[in-house]
């Protein structure tokens, strides 16, 4: 095609201008520069128009080839429009991170704020938290970007999976096993990373600060388990169970978060890829949710469908599947090679190429990524000076002092009181390093500081020694730890896993401590003076019952990985300048579960004619090592419920909602509620809290509903609500809840509808508990 008149001119003006880019310094991306004269011309580079007649009017100006070149992650440029290149990957799961290839460390940016690994985080279950660290971040990747170390806007978090199975390697991504609260923290990071009010609805003119993506949508949970891997894997799911569990957290995100990306994940649900799935990208997200962000496929999902699944006969047919679908951006290559072919092959029609292309270049405008020169705009002022600020090294300590979540503390071994005299032993694989208290998707931290290393700034008197060759401890040295224990006055065990024992591709097989840990342990245990504290690294929960029950084991922390500042957060909270708070937002099973139970079956509810347990704190009826929730402090704290508006709530039958009616219960469908009546159903739940305890304290009060009776495969219990209150010693506070049957009382039925039934129920806090009744 022969370039003529400004098209000419434009394509000459963007070479020089990249040569001018290469040899000066470098440059953030960005279309429609003012000093090119042509842009003027571009209705799409005009500002003040609305940004769906901006993209309508770009997208009729591309060829078909310039079309499918933008249809990929790696989108090149279009010199002859003055249109930029694009990376629409990049990560910032708990930072802006090195992983992706949108982002790159080697400029004037040496680092990021490295944030605890997600799963931590939640565990302090403060929303408050959790929008201020995705605005720190947000304001980290803008900075990269105006100073040319990012070539795009648009980050692949947060990880909204729910954490189905302990044994996946990725669970350490998620916010934990709860769909509400995976859903509040979708929401509160998504509207911390754009730009939002922490209530949502404040995003001046739709636009972004950066663009938040929430994957894998949907039912992904299983990387590399035994022969089965993530590429192939066909998730049979209930109705029943995706509507209770799977599905709350991306409509939460979509709805509520207002998410402008989400991605589909590479396995099949009943059969079907969730890339190529139209009722579920296109009729439930963006119909039923109202989503109007791009979706991007995981990286080579695309490729799968054909390559590895068979799903598609010819790569031409997976491509007219996921477009077809709704998809929008292949991380991959494969609808560069076979998009055009498909056109021509007259599978695939061009206005499918052009909706994708709408979504992509509106959420580019959203970015401010046409408006001319990033320096000019309203976020251009951010600047490298606030990335690692003191600022955000703060909330990073923060968050992981709330999140460390105490497991035993017996006879009241902690914390621990410094003396000059006083000695202190220093045991395990990782004690002394900085990698493994960052996790996965992480990026160059601010700072290191060891756990040893900040145990040493409160203790000088400290003895080291590694224990095991590495955290996998296929080599112990017990004689060396034992004889280091037996002469120092306190022993820390720092035990656990790294990204060798779960990760991304990487699930585990059993629920053990890796090698010879346990032995180990249990070594210096014996030996010592007193009783040991453990703290233990790890994503996902492990059975430690062995020193949960043994008496020379005084204390054991679960510290996640803990980020950049959790080394620091550990030695406070051991010597007692921090009061721990944080709380378990998964169950710890039993190492037997995984004999019962095989990763790759999805149900979430118990079978007793199979003796199957179910899975997570809502269904499963086995033992536990430690429970959902489960955290413990310095201080001891009392619960009251002090008033609930409504304690009665009758539907009178003769409403227009349907009535349905199985051999145990009777209810309402809530779809099929009035609007109206559910919102004057609304109800308030007062609990009065005290910090019995001689030291103040961060502490999270969660509240919880259960039915009085088991019916139709029902929660034991669900997690309604929850709020964090900081009380000095012998403080006392009131926090409220607002509680709406239609949503935290109604329970999903086999055919994946909401239903809220008659019956007795209880609110739970603590140990107190509360009466209401339903009738219809």
């Amino acid at each position: 095609m022969k370039l003529h008149g400004f098209a000419a001119i434009t394509s000459i003006w963007v070479t020089l201008a990249a040569l001018l880019i290469d040899t000066e310094s470098a440059q953030p991306p960005f279309s429609c520069d003012s000093s090119n004269p042509s842009t003027r011309t571009y209705p799409f580079c005009n500002k003040t128009l609305p940004i769906p007649h901006r993209v309508q009017d770009l997208v009729t100006r591309l060829t078909l080839d310039e079309k499918v070149s933008q249809l990929v992650n790696s989108a090149p440029a279009i010199p002859r429009l003055g249109v930029s290149a694009y990376q629409w990957w990049s990560e910032a799961l708990h930072g802006v991170s090195r992983h992706g290839k949108g982002v790159q460390f080697n400029g004037t940016i040496k680092s990021a704020t490295m944030f605890p690994q997600v799963i931590l985080t939640a565990a302090a279950f403060d929303s408050h938290l959790w929008y201020r660290i995705g605005q720190a971040i947000a304001v980290e990747a803008r900075a990269m970007y105006n100073e040319g170390q990012a070539m795009g806007m648009t980050f692949w978090a947060p990880n909204i999976n729910v954490f189905r199975d302990p044994r996946w390697g990725r669970g350490q991504e998620t916010p934990g096993e709860d769909p509400l609260v995976t859903g509040r923290y979708a929401v509160s990071y998504v509207r911390g990373i754009q730009g939002d009010s922490i209530r949502g609805g404040k995003l001046k003119d739709g636009h972004l600060q950066a663009s938040a993506c929430c994957k894998h949508f949907t039912a992904y949970d299983l990387d590399s388990w035994t022969g089965v891997n993530r590429f192939g894997f066909d998730a049979h799911v209930t109705k029943q169970d995706m509507a209770d569990t799977y599905q709350p957290p991306f409509q939460n995100c979509v709805e509520q978060g207002q998410a402008s990306g989400i991605m589909c994940a590479y396995n099949r649900v009943n059969g079907v890829p969730n890339c190529a799935d139209y009722n579920l990208l296109s009729k439930t997200a963006r119909g039923q949710w109202g989503f109007q962000g791009y979706i991007a496929s995981d990286c080579d999902a695309v490729a799968i469908i054909h390559d590895v699944q068979g799903y598609a006969k010819l790569p031409e047919d997976a491509v007219v599947d996921v477009l077809t679908a709704g998809m929008d951006v292949n991380c991959g290559s494969y609808l560069k090679k076979y998009t055009k072919s498909a056109v021509q092959q007259k599978k695939l029609s061009e206005s499918e190429i052009d909706r994708a292309l709408h979504n992509l270049f509106t959420v580019r405008m959203r970015l401010g990524l046409f408006n001319g020169s990033p320096n000019e705009q309203l976020m251009g002022n951010i600047r490298p000076d606030q990335v690692c600020t003191q600022e955000n090294q703060d909330l990073a300590l923060e968050a992981a002092r709330n999140g460390i979540v105490q497991l035993k503390n017996s006879a009241r071994l902690l914390p621990l009181l410094r003396t000059e005299a006083m000695s202190l032993a220093v045991i395990g694989p990782n004690a002394n390093v900085t990698q493994t208290l960052l996790g996965n998707y992480e990026g160059p931290p601010c700072k290191n500081v060891t756990i040893l290393q900040a145990l040493q700034g409160y203790m000088k008197n400290t003895m080291y020694h590694q224990g095991c060759n590495a955290v996998n401890c296929t080599s112990v040295a017990i004689n060396e730890a034992v004889n280091i224990a037996k002469n120092t006055d306190y022993v820390i065990l720092v035990m656990g896993l790294d990204q060798s024992q779960e990760r991304e591709s990487h699930d585990r097989v059993d629920l053990v401590l890796p090698g010879k840990q346990k032995s180990l342990i249990l070594s210096v245990a014996k030996a010592a003076k007193k009783p040991i504290v453990l703290v233990l690294l790890s994503g996902g929960p492990v059975d430690v019952s062995f020193a949960k029950d043994h008496k020379k084991i005084g204390s054991i922390f679960w510290a996640g990985y803990p980020g950049e500042a959790g080394g620091i957060a550990i030695a406070e909270i051991i010597f007692g300048d921090q009061n721990p708070g944080g709380r378990l937002p998964m169950t710890w099973y039993p190492k037997d579960y995984i004999r019962i139970v095989q990763m790759t079956d999805m149900r979430m509810r118990p079978d007793p004619s199979t003796d199957y347990p179910g899975r997570t704190y809502r269904f499963y009826n086995g033992t536990k090592v430690f429970e959902f929730g489960h955290g413990l402090s310095y201080s001891n704290y009392i619960y009251e419920f002090k008033s609930v508006t409504k304690k009665k709530f009758h539907f009178d039958r003769s409403s227009t909602a349907k009535v349905v009616k199985n051999s145990v219960a009777v209810g309402y469908l809530v779809s099929e509620m009035a609007t109206q009546l559910c919102h004057n159903s609304k109800f308030s739940v007062t609990v009065a809290v005290e910090n019995a305890g001689e030291m103040a304290g961060k502490h999270p009060v969660l509240l919880f509903a259960r039915p009085a009776k088991l019916t139709n495969g029902n929660a034991m219990k669900r997690l309604v609500g929850f709020r964090t209150v900081s009380l000095g010693a012998g403080g006392r506070a009131e926090v409220k809840f607002t509680l709406n049957p239609c949503e935290h009382l109604s329970e999903a039925n086999k055919d994946g509808l909401m239903v809220i039934e008659e019956g007795s129920h209880y609110l739970v806090v603590g140990d107190k508990e509360y009466p209401i009744s339903i009738t219809v």
